[in-house]
């Protein structure tokens, strides 16, 4: 089969990658170590670093608790084979018998076809199961089975002592007055 001609000008990211790229200029001679020294003047070096902008910043704080507190969380939910966002969605149901897909991602701002897998797949894994919902008939409430309320209990009561262990430098009050402001920019 005869190839079909290439376009004179390449129509696609993809294509554009592939398009001959023009020549460049012969580059300079490589500067002398002399001359490299007098073009760029050694700047100071840094003994301590300073992050007083970044420490001032209310998302910077929060990512590095978040990432404190995850790091942990992934290891004790391993047992479990669950992720964050398996977790909450676990947990939304245990306490929420009945919650439908559409409230789950409304709650947990998660989006609906991403929602879907998930829900799948804790149903293969016979950890929920979906039930007509009472009022709504286009709508399915989901439902913790025995494994999934076994699983959830393990899991909750290990997170509840995650979250102990993480905070143990704050006071009751301390994890109380936290927790509180840090809803206040998210809700």
């Amino acid at each position: 089969m005869p190839k079909s001609p290439k376009p004179d000008k390449p129509r696609g990211a993809a294509e554009a990658e592939l398009a001959p790229r023009p020549a460049r200029r012969p580059s300079p001679a490589p500067a002398t170590a002399s001359s490299a020294k007098s073009a760029v003047a050694a700047g100071p070096a840094v003994d301590q670093v300073d992050a007083s902008y970044l420490e001032g910043l209310i998302g910077y704080n929060a990512r590095r608790a978040a990432l404190s507190v995850i790091g942990v969380f992934l290891e004790r939910m391993a047992p479990y084979g669950l992720r964050p966002v398996d977790f909450s969605i676990l947990s939304l149901i245990t306490h929420n018998p009945g919650i439908t897909a559409r409230q789950l991602c409304h709650a947990l701002g998660i989006l609906p076809p991403n929602m879907v897998g998930m829900v799948s797949g804790f149903e293969r894994r016979g950890l929920i199961e979906r039930r007509p919902h009472p009022t709504d008939r286009r709508a399915q409430g989901l439902h913790l089975t025995a494994p999934g309320l076994s699983l959830m209990d393990q899991a909750e009561r290990t997170a509840t002592q995650l979250e102990q262990d993480v905070a143990h430098r704050l006071s009751a009050q301390e994890q109380k007055t936290l927790m509180g402001l840090l809803q206040k920019i998210y809700l």
